[in-house]
C-alpha cells in the first residue's frame, strides 16, 4: 500500500519506518529541510532502539522516502497519517493547530479520496474538527480515521511490530476497511484490531495514559507514607502485584513521571473535563502529587548538609526521564538540577544518551562527562534520577575510592539497602529506610 507520513517526529518516524518494514511504499514529510535531508542521508534524528537498522534497510530497499512537499505526500498516499505534535497549551489544553492546520491544507490540495488518519494523540471530538477543516476547503471525498498509538519509549519498534491491540476510530466501512488490511500483518498472532467510533478511540489514549499515571502515583503515595510508618515499599509492592486484578507493572516507586506523553495527557484530559463541566478529581490528585514528587529527595539532600548546599558538588546519574531513550521532556532529572543549581550546588552529570539534549537547555551551568565515573570523582555525594540498567551493578569499591563521601541518594530504588550498606554507603532512597 502507499502510504504518507505528515511530520516524524518521535510517532511519525516509528510509523513510517516501521509501515515500510511489512513491504508498504511509504513517503514521510516534514516541513524541516534539514532534518529531510538528513533523513535522506540515512541519519535517523532520534534515539530509539533498534530504529536505526529498520531506518537503513528499507531506505536501501527505496520503501521508506522524504520529503519536505505536502502536496507530494498527498498525490502519493492512499492513507496519510499525521503525526503533528499537539504540545500542551498554557492551560493544560493540547494545542491542536498544527493537526488542523495541515488540515486545512490537505483541502486545499487533495484530488481524490483518501483515508485521513489522526495518529497524535488528541482531545475527544478533534477527528471532527480535522473533517470540517477539510471539507470547508473541498468536495473531494475523504474520510477521517482515529488511531492513536500506543508506542513506550524505548520499546517502540517492538511495540509497533507486536503490537497489543490496534485501536481504529471509524465510521466508514471504505475507511475501516482499508486501516484492517494496512494492519493485518502486524496481528497474525491473534492480538485485536478493535473497530469504535471516532471519539471512543480518542479517549482511549488518554483514558489510558491517565490511569498509568494514577498507578504510579498511587504508588509513590504508598512510598512516601511508607517512610512515615517504617514500612518497606519493596514488601508492599510484591504483595500488590501477585495480586492479578492489580499486576506487577508500573508499581515501582520513584521521583516521579516525566516525558512526552504522561504529563501532557493527564492535563489535556483533566482541562477536556473541564470544558466539559466534569471535574476530574482523581487527576488533581494525580498533577499535583507528581509535580510534588519530582523534587521528593530535596528535602533530604537538604537535611543531611544542613539546609547549605553553596559549593557542594553532585554527581547526577541519569538524565532522560527514563531508560532507553533522549527524551528529557519533564524529565525528574531537570527539576533535581534546577533546585540544586538555585541552592549554589555544583553538577556533573552523565547519561548515554541524553547529555546532548541537555546541554543544549543547560550550557555551560553544568560539567558534561564522558562515563559514569568520571561524574563522581570529588564529588559530595550521588544522585540516581533515572534507571539504565548499566547504573544497576556499578563498582562499588571505585565509587567509594573517588567519591568525598559514600553518600548516595537514589531516586530510582536501585539498590538493595542491606546490600549497599555492607558496601559502606550512607543510602537515601524512596519509601525505604535510610542506611
Amino acid at each position: 500500500m502507499k502510504i504518507s507520513v505528515i511530520g516524524t517526529g518521535y510517532v511519525g518516524l516509528v510509523t513510517g519506518t516501521c509501515l515500510a518494514e511489512t513491504g508498504n511504499d511509504v513517503l514521510c514529510i516534514d516541513i524541516d529541510a534539514n532534518k529531510v535531508k538528513q533523513m535522506q542521508s540515512g541519519k535517523v534524528p532520534i534515539y530509539e532502539p533498534h530504529l536505526d537498522v529498520l531506518f537503513e534497510r528499507n531506505i536501501k530497499a527505496d520503501r521508506l522516502k522524504f520529503s519536505t512537499s505536502l502536496t507530494e505526500g498527498l498525490d502519493h498516499g492512499e492513507i496519510i497519517f499525521l503525526a503533528l505534535p499537539t504540545p500542551e497549551d498554557d492551560d493544560g489544553s493540547a494545542d491542536l493547530s498544527y493537526v488542523l492546520g495541515v488540515a486545512k491544507e490537505i483541502g486545499k490540495h487533495i484530488k481524490d479520496y483518501k483515508v485521513i488518519v489522526d495518529k497524535s494523540t488528541v482531545p475527544v471530538g478533534t477527528s471532527d474538527k480535522v473533517k470540517a477543516a477539510i471539507s470547508n476547503e473541498t468536495d473531494v471525498e475523504f474520510d477521517v480515521v482515529s488511531n492513536p498509538e500506543f508506542l513506550r519509549e524505548g520499546f517502540a519498534v517492538d511495540d509497533f511490530l507486536k503490537p497489543e491491540r490496534i485501536v481504529i476510530g471509524s465510521s466508514s466501512e471504505r475507511a475501516t476497511n482499508l486501516m484492517n488490511k494496512l494492519y493485518k500483518p502486524f496481528v497474525r498472532s491473534g492480538n485485536p484490531i478493535l473497530i469504535m467510533d471516532e471519539r471512543s478511540a480518542e479517549l482511549t489514549k488518554y483514558a489510558a495514559n491517565s490511569f498509568l499515571a494514577a498507578k504510579i502515583t498511587f504508588m509513590n503515595e504508598i512510598a512516601n507514607f511508607c517512610e512515615k510508618v517504617g514500612a518497606n515499599v519493596d514488601m508492599v509492592r510484591i504483595g500488590m502485584g501477585t495480586d492479578s486484578r492489580i499486576g506487577k507493572r508500573f508499581l515501582f516507586p520513584g521521583i516521579g513521571y516525566g516525558g512526552s506523553c504522561f504529563p501532557k495527557d493527564v492535563k489535556a484530559l483533566h482541562k477536556s473535563g473541564q470544558e466539559s463541566n466534569h471535574d476530574f478529581e482523581i487527576l488533581s490528585s494525580v498533577i499535583k502529587v507528581n509535580s510534588k514528587q519530582k523534587t521528593i529527595l530535596i528535602p533530604k539532600i537538604l537535611d543531611k548538609y544542613n539546609s547549605d548546599l553553596d559549593g557542594k558538588t553532585f554527581a547526577i546519574w541519569g538524565l532522560a526521564f527514563k531508560p532507553e531513550t533522549d527524551d528529557i521532556r519533564e524529565a525528574p532529572a531537570l527539576y533535581m538540577i534546577d533546585e540544586l543549581l538555585k541552592r549554589g550546588a555544583k553538577i556533573n552529570v552523565f547519561d548515554p544518551e541524553a547529555m546532548p539534549n541537555v546541554k543544549r537547555k543547560y550550557g555551560d551551568q553544568l560539567n558534561y562527562t564522558s562515563n559514569m565515573y568520571d561524574a563522581i570523582m570529588g564529588v559530595d555525594a550521588l544522585i540516581i534520577c533515572t534507571e539504565w540498567s548499566i547504573f544497576r551493578t556499578p563498582n562499588f569499591s571505585k565509587l567509594k575510592d573517588n567519591m568525598k563521601a559514600p553518600m548516595i541518594f537514589d531516586g530510582r530504588n536501585l539498590y538493595d539497602t542491606i546490600e549497599i550498606e555492607n558496601e559502606g554507603f550512607n543510602y537515601v532512597s524512596i519509601g525505604r529506610k535510610s542506611v
